[in-house]
């Protein structure tokens, strides 16, 4: 189950994104316009990958800042405000969930003693 939240000023707009379940195989989470992606892979023992290497495309100029947290232990609740600074929502991101926030603010509060979250960003 994934949980996607659209900006109020533009409700087409999507801002962020709570993954909660990861499917069986590999899934594309992110959507394919946004910079940031994300897959899941849930695949079983013994599966491999031919080798690869991965290029840059574009330049400076199109790379944007978005960020994505994993909570590897514990829990945290996140707030989401809109590209104006406005309140979204609140949320709870559980051991094993991940957010995502491609435009728009957000905040954290780690709500567990030994929570462990992975924060990955484009800069």
């Amino acid at each position: 189950m994934t949980t996607k939240i659209y900006s109020r000023l533009d409700p087409t707009k999507l801002l962020h994104m709570i993954v909660r379940e990861i499917p069986e195989g590999r899934t594309n989470l992110c959507p394919d316009e946004q910079f940031l992606q994300c897959a899941a892979l849930r695949l079983p023992k013994g599966t491999t990958f031919r080798p690869h290497r991965h290029n840059w495309v574009g330049n400076a100029d199109t790379r944007i800042p978005q960020e994505s947290w994993f909570v590897h232990r514990g829990w945290v609740i996140v707030t989401f405000f809109d590209t104006d600074g406005k309140f979204l929502t609140h949320d709870a991101i559980n051991e094993g969930q991940s957010s995502f926030t491609f435009e728009g603010g957000h905040t954290y509060e780690i709500m567990t003693e030994g929570t462990i979250v992975m924060e990955y960003k484009t800069g």
